[in-house]
């Protein structure tokens, strides 16, 4: 079997070249002509094949670095949500201390009130007692000598009077103070409580108290932001190559459209005037 380039050399010149007397040699042209059409088509068609390959690609990475630049803003936005977190979790914690050392300062001094108003409470007694057996031994000497000042046994009774009610106030005063003491120790194991659970906020934030611990939520959200920003990177790197491809693409399937078109121009010129002679 003969070669299509033998076949082309060997060709039979067609009868309406023959009536326009077309010589071998302008059919060969005209075959060189159509050959030459023929590859850049090709070359058109396979420029186009890969300027729409590229731009399928260029549209879904396109579509992947907008995702991309959303998840760094959502995890950057996110990283700083658990900073500020933290930052209260601190506040709450040293806050949670002092009020803490606070209650526990104000519970002491509640104990010691409470110790030296039963003190006091327990020496009124005693002199309310002393003053009450004074004041009766003097109506009974009274009786027996009516020379003893009734100003004096005024005095002693109302004594004992004023001795009576300082014991019952000093009695209030007392059921005030434990009173304030057992609500001061409510208060002082809410707080305890609270500072207990502050400590525990922050370890689950932060993971201080463990060394390298890498699983508190600040790290995670900090590897997320690191691992969303390493994405972001690669994609817009990935993005920016293919457009650069498709540009170029593009301009190489333009030159050979070009080229193309005036070949095809060319070969058609080239078959007027050989059908013109």
């Amino acid at each position: 079997m003969k070669s299509p380039q033998t076949m082309r050399n060997t060709s039979i010149i067609p009868e309406r070249y023959k009536r326009h007397g077309i010589t071998e040699f302008k059919k060969n042209e005209l075959d060189a002509l159509t050959i030459q059409v023929t590859n850049a088509q090709e070359k058109v068609a396979q420029y186009q094949s890969i300027v729409n390959s590229l731009t399928t690609k260029s549209t879904e990475l396109q579509g992947f670095f907008a995702t991309a630049t959303n998840n760094k803003t959502q995890a950057y936005t996110n990283k700083m949500l658990v900073d500020q977190l933290v930052l209260s979790a601190a506040d709450l914690q040293r806050n949670s201390d002092i009020a803490f050392n606070e209650m526990s300062k104000a519970n002491l001094t509640t104990k010691t009130l409470t110790v030296n108003v039963n003190s006091v409470m327990s020496k009124l007694i005693y002199s309310a007692d002393v003053i009450n057996k004074l004041a009766t031994l003097v109506l009974r000497k009274k009786a027996m000598n009516p020379l003893i000042s009734d100003e004096l046994v005024s005095m002693i009774s109302t004594a004992g009077t004023d001795a009576n009610n300082a014991v019952a106030v000093t009695l209030i005063a007392l059921q005030s103070s434990f009173l304030a003491q057992a609500t001061e120790m409510e208060a002082e194991t809410a707080l305890g409580l609270e500072y207990t659970q502050s400590i525990a906020l922050t370890k689950l934030l932060t993971g201080s108290f463990q060394e390298g611990n890498q699983n508190s939520l600040q790290s995670i959200f900090y590897q997320a932001y690191k691992d969303a920003s390493v994405n972001y990177t690669l994609v817009e790197a990935a993005n920016f190559r293919t457009s650069k491809q498709l540009g170029a693409a593009k301009a190489q399937l333009n030159t050979a459209q070009v080229k193309l078109k005036s070949l095809q121009s060319g070969l058609a010129a080239a078959n007027a005037a050989a059908l013109a002679s």
